[in-house]
């Protein structure tokens, strides 16, 4: 089709659209199939497609789905956000945007949907793998990054999900419950930092509410925030299937609705325009910020072209390596010399976990296992024994040999990790440990062997009550298709080790501020513990931690001295004082000691990487931006700087801080904002277990239920997991085995992600999913026979199934 493009980025796209009819207009609202949009063939105006790629291009060949059950094209998979999000460089994360970005160009794809950059919350969320951090600053300024090498090759980057979505449990139904001031500064400035200094061009809104309304249709996101404050000039797009009512998404700033709905909220649309309910101006607007994305990507874009599969790979494993994170080396262990004879084992050697399930899957173009690197590298690998079958299942043969091998005397290389279904979309852990099996296997060839180097591999935190079983723990998060070579050049000191913590590693699940309320369970989940996130937590509380966020050991060590700060920068010199040469991550922490806020004792604002040859000193400078010093001030409904004596903390993580020093800021008086004798439990840090009193005043209004209301009858925004107390038999059976179908899917060990997502989706979902083929007249009917009343939804189910679907098709305007 010859597509209308401007000849430059100032043209105006409103002279295009009185030409349109309304269905026209409504009909790029909403999709043409699971992942393209609708044209408007009479115009010229072409369609829009749109692909998963957070962590490589996920385009399917044949019938697309949202989850990745159908097999996708070949792509390149790249480290995950939460691995590369371990770099702390902002220069990778841009490298990363740009391949990714060439591969979406290559493959015709012009809205890549990622990064994901939701607050790690919980070390429990099942899809933390593909996020950047439980700190929003280090998180936005990786998605800005990410955004900007993407878009740079004429590829649209969609920056998700926006926002406070921080669970996979009932993620599309569960509702948010949170104070304005821990939104603002936690769960909004990830996104404020990707939008401003980004720029995307697109951006999705997620599944759940917040405070009651559906983040897809709340005005107070997606107009007062991010247009009117952070002057965003793309387009919404909702979550597969996460839109609920059409027509007041539309109205609160929502653009594009994903998948299609077969013509039904395109119907929806028309209507409430003929009936006066929507100005048909707001359409207009809507539709102007749509075409102006289109046809920038179609300007923009590259030709079609070929991918360089082997520089691609060789990409792959450079940005991987600069994320791996040494945690132990005892006896200075690591690296290891030339021919040092190594047994390698555990399961994980042979067949690597390198990303995580779901919607981000990649068809990788191959995958590098770690027993082969090792053996293409330097050292003399002795012999392999898998020891432990991955899924948790003892077996007695396994072990037994492996032990047995440990006999030998040379240098154990123990692979271990989290398995699929533990990092999965749709899916919470429900603790933070591997597999029994794996422990096991350790303690039994340590106690012949102590020298046992282990690698780890997951996207998550870990509880590593045996870490005193192994002289080493090197960990590679989730790396990618190439990210078992990346180790192998850690191990054997091709290169030293580059990584630090983005996110804090508890000693226990206990430990963490969420334990006492993650997940929310039925109809709300209440962020109780406010602005005390990961280590906000764990350095307010004096709760001590495994490993802290910012924390890596280098092949080096650094010297931190001659601090020099004021309100807009840290100066100090950094020393490499160690043999060889090697990466630090300095980090900068500001905190207030005499606030009268509530505040967490640390925050970052600022960071960088220096590279420094042995005995080389550097002096750094660390710029500090407006945002280092400023608090959110829910009764003016602005951002603010309290006025006072902050301390400036330069480290080499959140808890090893090696120089500081304070500094005046002028600012507001804070005096009566906050009551301090009522919120005990924020002005202490102490939030793991607020009562409801004191939540509520936090939130300066009652709670509201979090519980299901199980005398009600079920309505469109309830679940399939709430079928359990349906009024009929029909439904409770339907929800038994729908049970039965997940408790099988957890015992297998292998995702069912069609069964996760039905489980915990809303019933307007299948009309929101099913292209047309179910409308909502007909969900209706079918919840009518679920709440009892089976001969009067029958009969409007027959009726539903009749009416002809007039006016707009799943395609398009009908001509």
């Amino acid at each position: 089709m010859e597509t209308v493009i401007p000849e430059t980025p100032q043209v105006s796209y409103w002279e295009l659209i009185p030409r349109m009819t309304l269905e026209e207009k409504v009909s790029l609202c909403s999709g043409g199939g699971q992942f393209y949009t609708k044209a408007v063939e009479r115009l010229r105006i072409p369609r829009l497609y749109l692909a998963d790629g957070p962590s490589g291009l996920r385009k399917q060949a044949g019938n697309a789905d949202h989850l990745g059950l159908t097999a996708s094209l070949p792509a390149t998979c790249f480290p995950t956000a939460a691995t590369v999000a371990n770099s702390w460089d902002e220069a990778l994360g841009e490298e990363v945007g740009r391949y990714l970005g060439k591969e979406a160009a290559a493959l015709g794809v012009q809205v890549l949907l990622g990064p994901g950059l939701n607050i790690k919350r919980s070390p429990l969320c099942g899809r933390n793998f593909e996020y950047f951090s439980e700190d929003p600053y280090l998180a936005g300024k990786m998605a800005a990054a990410y955004i900007r090498g993407i878009q740079s090759q004429g590829v649209a980057a969609c920056p998700k999900h926006f926002a406070a979505n921080n669970q996979e449990l009932l993620r599309m139904h569960s509702d948010s419950i949170m104070d304005e001031r821990t939104l603002q500064e936690i769960y909004l400035t990830g996104f404020e930092i990707a939008v401003t200094e980004g720029k995307p061009l697109t951006l999705m809104s997620s599944y759940n509410r917040l405070n009651g309304a559906y983040t897809s249709e709340d005005p107070h996101l997606l107009r007062s925030i991010l247009v009117d404050t952070w002057g965003f000039t793309g387009f919404v797009v909702t979550d597969w299937g996460g839109s609920n009512d059409r027509v007041a998404a539309l109205r609160a700033g929502n653009h594009l609705e994903m998948p299609t709905s077969g013509g039904d909220s395109d119907r929806a649309l028309v209507a409430a325009v003929k009936a006066g309910e929507l100005p048909e101006s707001m359409l207009d607007e809507m539709v102007h910020a749509y075409l102006r994305v289109l046809f920038t990507v179609q300007r923009d874009a590259p030709p079609v072209g070929e991918i360089d599969t082997a520089a691609h790979h060789a990409f792959a494993r450079r940005a991987a390596r600069s994320c791996v994170v040494l945690l132990k080396n005892d006896q200075g262990i690591l690296p290891l010399a030339p021919r040092t004879s190594v047994l390698v084992m555990g399961d994980f050697a042979e067949t690597p976990r390198y990303q995580g399930a779901g919607s981000s899957g990649v068809q990788p173009f191959q995958v590098d296992s770690p027993l082969d690197c090792l053996k293409n590298s330097d050292l003399h690998v002795t012999g392999y024994a898998p020891g432990f079958r991955r899924r948790g299942e003892a077996d007695p043969t396994l072990k037994a040999a492996a032990v047995e091998a440990a006999r030998g005397g040379e240098v154990i290389l123990l692979y271990l990790g989290l398995d699929e279904l533990s990092e999965t979309e749709g899916l919470d852990r429900t603790h933070l440990g591997i597999h029994q099996n794996q422990i096991e296997l350790l303690q039994a060839v340590h106690a012949v062997n102590p020298r046992v180097v282990v690698i780890l591999a997951g996207g998550a935190p870990i509880e590593t009550p045996w870490l005193d079983r192994c002289t080493a723990l090197v960990h590679g998060y989730l790396g990618g298709q190439a990210g078992a070579g990346a180790v192998v050049d850690i191990l054997t000191g091709k290169e030293g080790p580059q990584g630090r913590l983005a996110e804090s590693w508890p000693l226990s699940l206990a430990d963490t501020p969420t334990a006492r309320y993650f997940p929310g369970q039925e109809r709300t989940a209440e962020y109780r513990e406010g602005l005390y996130v990961g280590y906000r937590y764990y350095s307010s509380a004096d709760i001590p931690v495994r490993f802290p966020f910012g924390y890596g050991l280098t092949y080096t060590t650094f010297a931190y001295t001659d601090l020099e700060a004021g309100p807009r920068e840290a100066a100090f010199t950094l020393t490499n004082t160690g043999g060889r040469p090697g990466v630090e991550v300095p980090q900068v922490y500001i905190g207030m000691r005499e606030s009268g806020l509530f505040r967490p004792r640390r925050e970052l604002k600022g960071f960088t990487r220096v590279a420094l040859a042995s005995g080389e000193s550097r002096r750094v400078v660390i710029p500090l931006e407006e945002k280092a010093f400023r608090f959110f001030n829910h009764r003016t409904g602005r951002f603010e700087t309290e006025q006072g004596r902050y301390t400036i903390q330069v480290g080499a993580s959140c808890e090893d801080i090696r120089l500081q020093t304070e500094v005046f800021v002028p600012g507001v008086s804070v005096a009566g904002l906050y009551d301090r004798v009522a919120l005990p439990s924020y002005y202490q840090g102490t939030v793991a277990a607020v009562g409801d009193e004191e939540f509520a005043r936090l939130l300066g209004r009652p709670l509201p239920p979090a519980l299901w209301d199980r005398r009600q009858e079920l309505g469109r925004n309830d679940t399939f997991a709430q079928l359990f107390y349906a009024k009929s038999l029909l439904g409770r059976l339907l929800y038994r085995f729908m049970r039965d179908q997940k408790t099988k899917v957890q015992r297998t060990g292998k995702p069912n992600l069609n069964i996760l997502y039905i489980y915990n989706m809303p019933f307007r979902g299948m009309a929101k999913m099913s292209a047309g083929a179910i409308t909502m007249a007909m969900v209706d009917a079918l919840l009518e026979i679920l709440n009892g009343h089976a001969f009067r939804g029958l009969c409007h189910l027959v009726k539903a199934c009749r009416v002809p679907t007039v006016g707009v098709t799943p395609d398009g305007p009908r001509a």
